[in-house]
């Protein structure tokens, strides 16, 4: 797989990762929210909300790694066969000189 591939994969998973001061801010926001809303701020709102964020993450952290799985396969499928093909090539050559 091309280096590209291995840092667009890498940078999807840096993305969805949430620090501890990650999740504090994202916290004061929550808290901030509801009670502009003149609702109640409570650990399972919140809970939801990480949940949902750590869903949407994890989405596209999979679809992130289905096309790099793919594209390294489609790589080891073309090296396979250009393994083969040079060996055959040899093999060729090789019957060629010594008959």
């Amino acid at each position: 797989m091309e280096s590209q591939h291995y840092d667009n994969a890498e940078r999807a998973v840096d993305q969805t990762k949430w620090t501890v001061n990650d999740y504090a801010d994202r916290a004061k926001d929550y808290i901030r929210e509801q009670k502009a809303n003149d609702r109640e701020a409570t650990s399972e709102g919140w809970m939801e909300r990480a949940k949902e964020n750590v869903k949407d993450a994890w989405e596209d952290t999979k679809d992130a790694l289905a096309e790099a799985w793919e594209k390294t396969k489609h790589w080891a499928d073309n090296t396979a066969d250009d393994v083969k093909d040079a060996g055959e090539d040899v093999k060729a050559e090789w019957n060629k000189r010594t008959n």
